[in-house]
C-alpha cells in the first residue's frame, strides 16, 4: 500500500535507469517545500527567496521563542510534567535552527556530491552493480519515509495525549489568540507549527544519513571490482593496468564526495551530540517522576526519535571503516603477483591509499561512530541518577 504512494521506497527493475541521485527524491522535495533548495524556474528565484526567509523565521526562530515567552508570562501555571515536555522539546528545537543553517548552507556542496555520484554511476557497467544501485536507491527513499512516520508519529501522539487531558501539548505563546479561551484553535495551530519544525528536523537528519548510505554502496562496488582485477585471462596486460587504473580513479571519487559532504554531516551531528544527553535526561526524568499513560507514550516516541537522530549515522559510519579495510584485503588479496612490475607499483600505491578508513568527524571534535554515540547517551543515566540522589523530583511534585 505505501510502495503504491510512494514508488521509490520499492526498488526499480534493471529496465529502469535509476541513478543514485535518485535516493534524495523525496528529501528534495520536502527541502523544495522550505526554501532551502533552488526554484526550477530562475523567474520565481525572489519569490522563492522570500518563502525560504519567512518559513524560516517562523519556524526557526519565532517558534522557540514563543515558548520562552509562554514561560514567562505563565510559569506559575505549568505543572512540572508539561515544564519538563515542553522544556525537551525547546533544546531541541534550538538545536533544529543550527542543524538546518548547515543544511541550507551546504546546499552547494550537496550539489557537488551529487554530480561525483552521475561520475560513480557511470561506471556501473553490468546488471549486477546495477541492481546494487537500485536496491540502496530505494532503501535511501525508505528512510527517508520511516523518518517521516516516526517523527510525525511523535507529534500525533503527544497531541492527541494532551488535548485528551484537555491541555496544551507544547504550550506556546501565539499573539492575537488567548490559548484558555481558544483552545483547539490555538492547539491546532501549536501541531502544525510543530509539524512544520519536526519534518525540518527530519530533513537535517535523513540527509547526513542517505549520503554516507551511498558512500557505502559505492564502496561495495569498488570492493566487488578490486576482487576480480586480472581474473580474466583473455585482457591483455595494458588491459588490466587500465581496469586497476579506473579502480584507483573510483577511489578519488568516493573520497572526494565524502570530502564534500564534510562540513554539512560535520556540522550537523555536532551539535546533536552535544544536546543528545541533555535531551534524553529530561526526557528520562518526565517518563520516570511525571508522565501518566498517554504523556509517557508521547515522551517515548520522543525519545525513540531523538536516538534516531544520530544512531543509525554512527552504525553506518562504523561499518563503513569496516568496509575500508574490505578494499584493502580484497586488493590484496586479487591476482596481482604474476603481474609486471608497473602494475605492482600501482597495487603498492593504491593500497597505502586504502589503508586510510573514511573516519568522520564531528565538529572536528568527535570521532562519528558508536562509541562517541554510546558515550554521549551515557550522560542522559548521569542527570537522572543526580535527580535521584537529591530527591529533586520529589520537590517538584
Amino acid at each position: 500500500m505505501l510502495s503504491r504512494l510512494f514508488p521509490r521506497i520499492k526498488e526499480k527493475p534493471l529496465t529502469e535507469k535509476v541513478l543514485s541521485r535518485d535516493a534524495f527524491i523525496y528529501l528534495d522535495r520536502c527541502m523544495w517545500s522550505f526554501g532551502w533548495t533552488e526554484p526550477s524556474d530562475k523567474r520565481w528565484k525572489r519569490l522563492y527567496t522570500l518563502w525560504c526567509i519567512f518559513s524560516t523565521i517562523v519556524v526557526l526562530i519565532l517558534l522557540p521563542m514563543s515558548m520562552v515567552v509562554e514561560y514567562v508570562h505563565r510559569f506559575r501555571s505549568f505543572s512540572a510534567g508539561e515544564f519538563l515536555s515542553s522544556l525537551e522539546i525547546l533544546v531541541n528545537i534550538y538545536g533544529c535552527s543550527l542543524k538546518c543553517i548547515y543544511i541550507m548552507r551546504g546546499h552547494s556542496k550537496l550539489q557537488k556530491a551529487k554530480n561525483l555520484l552521475d561520475q560513480l554511476d557511470g561506471r556501473c557497467r553490468n546488471d549486477e552493480e546495477r541492481s546494487i544501485v537500485h536496491r540502496h536507491v530505494a532503501l535511501g527513499n525508505s528512510f527517508y519515509m520511516l523518518y517521516h512516520m516516526l517523527y510525525t508519529g511523535f507529534v500525533i501522539v503527544n497531541f492527541t495525549g494532551y488535548v485528551w487531558m484537555g491541555r496544551h501539548a507544547w504550550r506556546m505563546y501565539i499573539p492575537f489568540l488567548n490559548s484558555e479561551e481558544n483552545f483547539m484553535a490555538s492547539s491546532l495551530a501549536e501541531v502544525a507549527l510543530m509539524t512544520a519544525v519536526v519534518t525540518m528536523d527530519q530533513c537535517t537528519d535523513v540527509c547526513p544519513l542517505i549520503c554516507m548510505l551511498l558512500a557505502r554502496c559505492h564502496i561495495t562496488l569498488l570492493r566487488d571490482r578490486l576482487k576480480i582485477l586480472r581474473s580474466d585471462q583473455d585482457k591483455a596486460e595494458h588491459e588490466h593496468f587500465s581496469d586497476l587504473t579506473k579502480c584507483i580513479q573510483d577511489h578519488r571519487l568516493i573520497l572526494d564526495y565524502v570530502n564534500a559532504l564534510r562540513p554539512v554531516i560535520s556540522g550537523t551531528i555536532f551539535v546533536q551530540f552535544l544536546l543528545i544527553g541533555v535531551v534524553l535526561g529530561l526526557s528520562l526524568i518526565n517518563l520516570m517522576f511525571f508522565s501518566t499513560f498517554w504523556t509517557g507514550l508521547g515522551t517515548c516516541c520522543f525519545m525513540l526519535d531523538v536516538c534516531m537522530e544520530t544512531f543509525p549515522l554512527c552504525y553506518l559510519c562504523n561499518v563503513i571503516v569496516e568496509d575500508c579495510q574490505d578494499l584493502c584485503n580484497s586488493l590484496f588479496q586479487s591476482n596481482w603477483m604474476t603481474a609486471n612490475r608497473p602494475y605492482k607499483s600501482a597495487v603498492v600505491y593504491f593500497l597505502h591509499n586504502l589503508q586510510q578508513p573514511i573516519i568522520l568527524t564531528a565538529g572536528g571534535v568527535f570521532p562519528i561512530c558508536m562509541q562517541t554515540n554510546l558515550s554521549m547517551v551515557k550522560l542522559a543515566f548521569s542527570v537522572v541518577t543526580i535527580i535521584k540522589q537529591f530527591n529533586l523530583a520529589e520537590k517538584f511534585q
